[in-house]
């Protein structure tokens, strides 16, 4: 998303002419609000700033306006706050706020859900979820029960990320990973490797799975096993050693925090990365890393997802006719410095 797509809004015009967002949008409907009266002079003022602006009412703005509230939940399977996530979701949560501001609509942070077995709970006895239009729920995996119920009770509502059907189709906006894991391992093919290494899930939430599917699709066509390591309580020393006793050339990581950790041992060990060892990232690190090299793979379209979930549930709102109501946007990719043709084995 570029600067190109900021337009005036009616919360802009509020400010340039000193009154309330509700006092623009009664003027541009053209009605007063019932006992209350907009001053003639008011309304001339508020109309200049429109015409000297260029500002032009959005069509699903107008609809939302006539049949909704103008309130979008936004439910989060995980905290969305703290130190160690923060940065991952922050994008999000500022497409979703840009998206919803352009619209005219305030945003319901539903945050009163319950706790349980580790896991936020949409559905129990105090639930608030009637008192938005519709929700965007972001979490990296999502409760396929309670997907299932908003599916089957017709709650509007939108995914930020890709999620598989429930009961029914889910409407979302997600990453097309396969594509994008497929492109960075083809990197990795055309400037030599034919010993790679994936590391991580490649199940559970669909993102880890729509990236090994990408990173076999990839290695089939090239005629090369698919190596797969699993990367749950392993340590970066033993996912190091083992990389190293399979003769692996190039590692491709899931989480970027384990490309860094990875690549910083390597390095105490005296090793080069990428002379000895190239390292691929699939994706925005989801926990702290710190590095003084940036690793080759891709970024996450994180702004642009929450802005376009916004998009797709306000058109289901309005009953625009023809949306597209699951999306998967391309990823930026990232040349970084941890790619070089493979050199002989240290």
């Amino acid at each position: 998303m570029t600067g190109s797509r900021r337009r005036v809004t009616q919360q802009d015009i509020a400010r340039m002419t000193g009154v309330s967002q509700a006092t623009v949008s009664l003027v541009l409907n053209g009605r007063d609000d019932g006992s209350v009266r907009i001053a003639p002079e008011t309304r001339e003022r508020v109309l200049h700033a429109i015409r000297t602006t260029g500002y032009v009412a959005d069509p699903v703005a107008r609809r939302l306006a006539a049949r909704h509230n103008r309130i979008i939940g936004v439910f989060t399977y995980e905290p969305v706050f703290p130190t160690g996530t923060g940065d991952f979701y922050h994008s999000f949560l500022v497409g979703i706020e840009e998206s919803a501001e352009r619209l005219g609509c305030d945003l319901l942070l539903l945050t009163s859900a319950p706790v349980t077995d580790g896991r936020r709970r949409i559905f129990h006895d105090d639930n608030r979820l009637r008192l938005a239009d519709g929700c965007v729920l972001l979490g990296r995996s999502l409760d396929r029960d309670e997907l299932g119920r908003l599916v089957a009770e017709g709650h509007p509502f939108v995914s930020v990320g890709r999620r598989d059907d429930a009961g029914g189709p889910v409407p979302y906006v997600g990453v097309d990973y396969s594509t994008a894991t497929a492109t960075v391992v083809r990197r990795a093919l055309d400037a030599g490797h034919t010993a790679l290494a994936y590391f991580g899930q490649g199940a559970g939430p669909e993102s880890h799975a729509d990236r090994l599917a990408g990173y076999r699709a990839a290695l089939d066509a090239a005629g090369l096993p698919a190596r797969h390591e699993p990367t749950t309580d392993r340590s970066p020393a033993d996912l190091l050693d083992t990389l190293l006793s399979a003769g692996v050339t190039a590692a491709v990581v899931e989480e970027y925090a384990d490309g860094v950790a990875i690549a910083a041992l390597a390095r105490e060990r005296g090793l080069a990365v990428p002379g000895d060892l190239s390292i691929l990232a699939l994706g925005d690190p989801t926990r702290p890393a710190t590095s003084d090299i940036e690793v080759t793979g891709f970024r996450i379209p994180r702004r642009e997802m929450g802005w376009q979930a916004v998009e797709v549930l306000t058109a289901l709102l309005a009953g625009v006719p023809g949306t597209v109501t699951q999306r998967l946007l391309p990823c930026q990719p990232v040349d970084g410095a941890t790619l070089a043709p493979p050199g002989p084995r240290p």
